[in-house]
């Protein structure tokens, strides 16, 4: 059973009566090789602007014991960043955690060190921010923002509204960039303290999604989030904080076929939206339940699926309501697949998702399902649907235009 601990905490600089929609919470150590958390701090405030700033709190928690340290830090923080202290968009919290049994754990290596004072930070730092917000941004204090990813988080979350979902990433950072529910830090808080002594911390993070029912990572692009010092070592070599994966380049498109029930042309035909070129697919007047589907030759494990929809940057014809699905297990003539899951819902008409990263784990896709969840009276406009897979060695990378004049299907009920 979980042991009963004790918190000591005290509010250093600002103070908070509104609750947002977003809290950004950073916790902040003293570190030999130097602090990367006003810069932090600067980036984060610099690529906000003044109404994505009303829907967010940031909180920092100063987890070092050194009171020389806080004291500096502090005094630092409250010149840098008066104004947004006074906005109340920013404070500055310190906590300790104390209990016996906390005492009594023998950290019998570096790394068990580093994961028990870890994890004490983060569960201090999700009992301040508990009650301050609707969701709960986990960034570390070496990082720097993409311009405006207040409201790209705030898009997601409006997408996945109705939707079950445990934590969102929007980094490929070990711990930064990953989205909370609030009220979900009470547990994930004492997640961290019922495995105190040698549990990876970041092992707990990828698996408290999992214990609730998230079965794989819910993982958006762009990435929002970036390592101030690309390859930064933690202490130890415990962990390497590895910045973006390596670059995809351009989609697989893997040989497929195309269904739909939604209306067509010959000069807008569906095969359109699946080609790699700037041709497009147009409808008119799509309504719930109707499906664009690609079903490929054979499974594959995908890495990523982009699905554009809308014209410019305005998303002219977007799709406003619709939804992404994997498709497993082919039945009949290859063209229906027996079970669908969810991989996420269009935002702003697009979405651009990674799927389940560990190629030796995932379960191979044979269908990609779009699928409108409410009825839209204007046009609707598929730019295009881009798949990157894992390549199998034997094979020569998939060439698109050959895949085209390979599969040449007649049109017959949808099917091309």
């Amino acid at each position: 059973s979980l042991v009963s601990f004790v918190w000591y905490d005290s509010f250093l600089v600002g103070y908070q009566l509104q609750k947002e929609l977003l809290t950004v919470g950073i916790s902040s150590v003293q570190r030999p090789q130097g602090s990367y958390l006003l810069d932090t701090l600067q980036s984060l405030f610099q690529v906000s602007s003044e109404a994505e700033l009303k829907s967010i709190v940031v909180l920092v928690h100063l987890s070092d014991p050194d009171p020389e340290w806080i004291s500096q830090t502090v005094a630092n923080i409250s010149g840098l960043f008066a104004l947004h202290i006074k906005a109340k968009k920013l404070l500055v919290v310190h906590g300790l955690l104390d209990d016996s049994s906390l005492r009594n754990i023998n950290q019998s290596s570096p790394c068990e060190e580093l994961y028990f004072r870890q994890k004490v930070d983060y569960a201090l730092l999700m009992n301040f921010a508990s009650n301050l917000s609707d969701y709960f941004l986990l960034m570390d204090d070496n990082i720097f923002c993409n311009p405006n990813f207040v409201s790209s988080i705030s898009r997601a979350l409006s997408a996945w509204k109705e939707y079950p979902w445990v934590v969102l990433e929007f980094s490929s950072l070990t711990f930064s960039g990953k989205v909370f529910h609030s009220s979900d830090l009470s547990h994930l808080a004492s997640f961290f303290l019922l495995f105190l002594k040698d549990t990876p911390t970041h092992l707990l993070l990828s698996n408290f999604g999992f214990l609730l029912g998230q079965t794989a990572p819910i993982s958006l692009t762009p990435k929002l989030f970036h390592s101030w010092d690309n390859g930064f070592i933690s202490e130890d070599s415990c962990y390497k904080e590895k910045e973006e994966k390596k670059k995809l380049g351009k989609p697989n498109n893997p040989p497929a076929r195309i269904y739909t029930d939604m209306f067509f042309r010959d000069f807008f035909l569906p095969e359109y939206a699946y080609s790699l070129d700037l041709k497009y697919f147009k409808t008119q007047h799509v309504f719930t339940g109707q499906t664009f589907t690609v079903v490929f030759k054979q499974s594959y494990k995908v890495i990523q699926i982009e699905v554009v929809t809308g014209i410019g940057i305005w998303g002219i014809c977007r799709l406003e309501h619709g939804q992404v699905e994997l498709g497993y297990l082919p039945i009949g003539k290859g063209h229906i697949c027996n079970r669908y899951v969810l991989l996420g819902p269009l935002v702003k008409g697009q979405l651009n998702q990674e799927v389940y990263q560990d190629k030796d784990f995932v379960e191979e896709v044979r269908c990609v399902r779009l699928l409108v969840t409410a009825p839209q009276q204007s046009n609707l406009c598929i730019i295009g649907i881009h798949i990157w897979i894992h390549v199998r060695k034997t094979n020569r990378t998939l060439n698109m235009k050959d895949d085209i004049e390979d599969d040449k299907i007649k049109k017959h009920n949808g099917e091309f």
